[in-house]
This record gives C-alpha cells, structure tokens and sequence, in this order.
C-alpha cells in the first residue's frame, strides 16, 4: 500500500543550515520513544519523528510489512515536509529501517544511527517472532508486557521511573494485534547484511551492555562491517536506550553531526 500517509511531528529548523534528523522507533512503540532525545536536541537540530504505519497513530493497513515498504514509508514522508535528505537513526526495529532506507536511498542518508539493532537477528528469527505474533494473539498483548519491561530497561530504571513504564505499557498494549504480526514477520526477515560494507555516510552504533534483544555481539558484527561507523556500548543499558539514557544517545547523534 504505497502512499500512506504517516502521523509525524516535524520541528523546523531552529536556524539556517542546521542538521536535519529523521529518528525512527522500536516494535510496538512508537515516536514518543525519541522525547527525551528530542528535547535534548531541540533548538539545534530540525527533527523528523513518525509513527511507522500500523502503529501508533499512523493508519493500519493490512500487512505483509517489510524493512523495504516502511524506509518507502521514510521517503515519502521526506518529499512530503520538503526534505532531500538527513541524517537517520533507528532504535532496534527502526533501525533495520534505517539500514533498509541507507540501503535503498543511500543519496537521502547524510549519516546513520544504528541503535539496539542488528542487521540480522538470525537463521531461526522466523519462527521466533511468529511464535511471538501468535503469543500476542493467544493471551492479548497485556500478557507479554512484563517480559518486554524487563528486556527494554534496567532493574534499577525500572525502579525509578513508573510513569514511564506505564506510558510505555500503555502504548504497547494498545497496538493492533494483526499489525503487530506483520511487524514481527518484518523482523524475522530483516537482512541487510549484504548491504552493510556499501555505506559510505558516518554511521553510529549503539547498543546497551545488557541488551539481550540484540546484544553487543550484534553491535560488534555492524561496527565490523560498516567502513565509516563507530561503537559505543553503554554500561547498564538494556533495550531502550534513547528512553533510558537519552542524554547519551543525544551526545552520540551530535558526534555523528559533526562527522557528517
């Protein structure tokens, strides 16, 4: 379904010539991911957040959804507000995003933010996040929320911050179950491996030391066979880190400005 139109906040530019970021979100989530990141960055950066199709509030057309159709989603929504190209980052499945769109539009991409992604999450991801999908359909998307908790923040985060693990609970166990299964059959998909020594822009990866949805191993094996990209592995971090640590994904987006 090409032409769909995306829920999305663009931020002006707050002065001529300033970077322009486009930050795409996790599975199941959606932009409010970035707000800490934002707001940290607002003033400096002219700032692109959206929700991928078939969440948020974003329409829900029927699947089946790949990395392909959502960077699709990605450039169209950059000819809609008037963008030739940006910089781009990706929080796990947005970040398959962002390697699909690098891939696809590399003339678009200025820089890339690789963050708790991978490229490839495996030979037997297929039929891991099928078993997820039909998880999800068999005790509704409230029955998997204490998992996710625990993989996407820290035990001490988790602690401390109530009220941003019952919005994030919220938006996840509002999403559409027939969406949710057509976005993980886009993850068990997911492969730009072949892509990845072709990205000529400056590439930053992130990824949390106790991230076990995509781990470090994952990190290192892009860090390896990007050309132009550093790592950056931030201690006690899990899954979600530019809502866990967002001044340091923040940082780490104006040191990959800098390089652009």
């Amino acid at each position: 379904m090409p032409g769909t139109i995306l829920s999305h906040t663009h931020r002006p530019a707050p002065k001529a010539g300033a970077p322009r970021l486009a930050l795409i979100h996790s599975l199941a989530l959606d932009r409010s991911v970035w707000d800490g990141v934002v707001q940290r960055l607002e003033g400096e950066v002219e700032i692109l957040t959206f929700d991928c199709r078939g969440h948020g509030q974003s329409p829900k057309p029927k699947g089946p959804y790949t990395a392909s159709l959502f960077a699709r989603d990605l450039s169209e929504l950059f000819d809609q507000i008037g963008w030739d190209n940006a910089a781009v980052a990706g929080c796990s499945m947005g970040g398959n995003v962002a390697q699909a769109f690098a891939a696809e539009y590399p003339q678009r991409v200025t820089a890339l933010g690789l963050i708790d992604t991978t490229a490839w999450y495996g030979a037997d991801a297929p039929g891991k996040f099928k078993e997820r999908a039909e998880t999800a359909r068999a005790t509704g998307m409230r029955g998997m929320i204490d998992f996710q908790l625990t993989r996407w923040f820290s035990d001490d985060f988790r602690a401390k911050h109530p009220d941003v693990l019952k919005r994030t609970f919220d938006i996840f166990v509002a999403n559409d179950l027939d969406c949710y299964a057509a976005s993980c059959e886009l993850l068990g998909a997911a492969d730009t491996r072949r892509a990845l020594a072709s990205f000529t822009m400056p590439v930053a990866v992130v990824v949390g030391e106790e991230d076990y949805a995509t781990p470090v191993a994952m990190a290192k094996h892009l860090h390896a066979a990007i050309p132009q990209s550093t790592l950056t592995i931030i201690p006690g971090a899990r899954h979600l880190t530019p809502i866990e640590f967002p001044d340091r994904i923040a940082a780490e987006l104006r040191g990959l400005f800098a390089r652009a």
